[in-house]
């Protein structure tokens, strides 16, 4: 299934462009993102590109960027990891700039993105790690209505510090009710 937009209200999921690679390698060189997306290493605009053009065009993966109802870029979103024999996968999302993060740009991608994993692509169940010292996220995702369901104890490290890695999911039925 190919999809070059979903509408929401508030946002717009579009296919990746090459013009969006200035925004993400921007935004995925900052520290503090660096740290929440488990990023090893610095990003530059042609590696990007790769990633838009090829890594993100696999066939058990879906990627979307996110913009507002301008267009003007503010993250991305995606599946990954599509496993339809046992209908499960990961999700993806990040909504980087503070100054676009809680004003609803992330909770309705997330709501699109799991529409779509459950009823398009017939997911049960959807999965997403989560640094633990990531505490908006971890809050963010459990508003969303994701439960905890492991951690790996000190299974994430950068710059010199250990944080446990926390496993979420939600499953279809939780998503219907």
């Amino acid at each position: 299934m190919e999809h070059k937009e979903i509408r929401g209200k508030r946002v717009i999921l579009r296919e990746q462009k090459a013009e969006d690679a200035k925004f993400f390698a921007y935004w995925f060189n900052q520290p503090l993102v660096m740290f929440q997306c488990g990023f090893t290493e610095p990003t530059n605009e042609k590696e990007e590109i790769k990633y838009i053009y090829k890594k993100h065009k696999s066939e058990d993966s879906v990627w979307f960027t996110v913009t507002d109802l301008d267009g003007t870029v503010i993250g991305e979103t995606g599946l990954l990891r599509m496993f339809p024999a046992w209908r499960c996968t990961d999700l993806t999302i990040i909504i980087p700039d503070p100054e676009k993060q809680h004003k609803g740009y992330g909770t309705e991608a997330i709501r699109l993105i799991l529409d779509m994993a459950f009823n398009e692509y017939e997911m049960n169940r959807v999965s997403i790690g989560v640094v633990g010292l990531n505490t908006d996220a971890l809050e963010f995702y459990k508003k969303i209505g994701f439960r905890q369901e492991g951690i790996q104890e000190q299974g994430y490290y950068y710059n010199g510090e250990y944080s446990d890695f926390v496993m979420m999911r939600i499953l279809r039925e939780e998503w219907e009710n």
